[in-house]
């Protein structure tokens, strides 16, 4: 029983509603799939050297027959090359897949305003602004997201990285939920007394059901 509860401690910190290891659209799958190749390169070497520390102590004699010259040109010329060359190979890869392409039909656009201590979202085709971010499930949306005062940080781990929103600069960051549900963001960047009550909903509905949701939700901001 105490094996599996310590088994089952890891495993618990990969879900939550603030987990990049339980994503929920492409963008965070990428994320999620480069952080588990970097885990299980790390987790190689660790054993690597484990095994070889291990041999210093116990077998030597095996490890003797190597010179001082094999060592340094296989363990630290050859080795980190081919393993550096494919992480960093998976990082551009993966990585590259994260930044906004122009597409035939260029996804909608909502705006994300920070300020302190919250958030507030506008939408190019509708007037009014929420509190909460709507989005139609099964689509990508572009977040133009900025700030009226200091640098705060947007993030909505189970959709996609994080990005800056920089007093008088827009960055854009592209989201897509998989399906429909209401996804945690907090901002990632230290901005003052209130920092860790900056959070905020990202609220992705069926397709059909988007425009009535998002409607609902200006009127009742507006009141």
């Amino acid at each position: 029983m105490a094996a599996t509860a310590v088994l089952a401690l890891p495993l618990a910190a990969c879900s939550g509603p603030l987990s990049t290891l339980d994503p929920a659209g492409p963008a965070a799958s990428n994320i999620a799939i480069l952080w588990w190749i970097m885990f299980w390169g790390a987790a190689a070497l660790f054993l690597l050297v484990g095994v070889l520390y291990a041999l210093a102590f116990y077998r030597p004699q095996m490890l003797s027959r190597f010179s001082v010259g094999q060592w340094i040109v296989g363990g630290g010329l050859i080795m980190p090359t081919i393993v550096l060359t494919a992480l960093v190979t998976a990082a551009f890869v993966l990585g590259e897949r994260l930044i906004p392409k122009p597409m035939e039909d260029q996804p909608p656009r909502v705006y994300a305003m920070a300020h302190q201590w919250n958030w507030q979202f506008g939408y190019d085709d509708a007037e009014g602004q929420t509190l909460q971010l709507h989005i139609p499930a099964g689509a990508p949306v572009d977040v133009v997201v900025t700030t009226s005062d200091v640098i705060h940080s947007f993030w909505v781990p189970r959709l996609a990285g994080k990005v800056d929103a920089i007093p008088g600069h827009e960055n854009v960051l592209r989201i897509e939920a998989d399906r429909p549900g209401t996804y945690r963001g907090v901002c990632a960047e230290f901005c003052g007394d209130g920092h860790t009550r900056m959070r905020f909903a990202v609220i992705a509905h069926a397709p059909e059901d988007y425009e009535a949701a998002r409607a609902a939700a200006i009127a009742r901001s507006g009141r």
